[in-house]
Parts: C-alpha cells; sequence; structure tokens
C-alpha cells in the first residue's frame, strides 16, 4: 500500500472499494447516480502533469478498468469521466454511470439533485460488486 493522505472532503464524500496499483477507488455517496472517483495515493498530486509519464499511463489503465467495472455493475447508457477539482485540489477522477432516467439526464450530475443516501444493503451490494470485479 502507498502512504498518501487523502482530502477530508474525498474521504467524507465517498466509501472505500478499492486499493489499484496506483489508486484508491471510492463509491461517492449519492444513490442518485453510481459514481466512482479514483484517487491517485501520491501525495503532492493537483494535476494530471504532476504523474510521471508511466503513471500517468497506469491511470489511464486503472481509468478503463474502474469504467468497466462500474458499466458492467450498473448497466448504465453512458459513462462521465472528468478530472476538475475546482472544489478539491488533490487530483481525483470522477467515473459516472448514467441512466436516461437519472436525475439529471442529459446534463451534468453537479447540483442537478439533492444527493441520496445509499441503503446499506445496496451500497454493500454495490461496493462488494465493484470490488470483485476490480480484483478479477
Amino acid at each position: 500500500m502507498i502512504p498518501f493522505d487523502i482530502n477530508p472532503r474525498l474521504a467524507g464524500d465517498t466509501y472505500h472499494v478499492a486499493d489499484l496499483k496506483l489508486c484508491a477507488v471510492r463509491l461517492m455517496k449519492d444513490a442518485n447516480y453510481p459514481w466512482l472517483i479514483l484517487v491517485p495515493r501520491k501525495p503532492d498530486l493537483i494535476e494530471l502533469l504532476d504523474l510521471e509519464a508511466p503513471e500517468r499511463a497506469e491511470l489511464m489503465e486503472e481509468i478503463a478498468l474502474a469504467s468497466e467495472a462500474l458499466r458492467e455493475t450498473t448497466d448504465c447508457q453512458k459513462l462521465n469521466v472528468a478530472a476538475l477539482g475546482n472544489q478539491v485540489p488533490q487530483l481525483h477522477i470522477h467515473i459516472i454511470a448514467r441512466h436516461q432516467d437519472d436525475p439529471a439526464w442529459p446534463g451534468p450530475v453537479w447540483g442537478a439533485a439533492k444527493p441520496v443516501a445509499y441503503d446499506s444493503g445496496e451500497r454493500d451490494r454495490l461496493i462488494s460488486e465493484l470490488s470483485d470485479r476490480l480484483s478479477a
């Protein structure tokens, strides 16, 4: 395990799912949209450019792996992938499963609907299924 500090807001807004070679994979605490956050486990990263070239390549592989796991788990119509960092400067990648009946479709998810908490059974099922797919 690579030692690193996760931004308190990211930690508070997410559940741990798995640790990949580079990134911690976390599930956003919003049942409106199955939504993963990938956080590279290295200190002082703000931009993608702060990673060395081999780490950027690894990040892309992990984005693809997490995207595939999320798509298979949720049967979504679309995946939104973004690295914004306007509110939390620590480098992190959003992977959001979108469905045509979600509260924000077809617009962006930010601010579209009040977050809805997962019930513990659904949260645990989703985390377990995603974790299994990410470790396969």
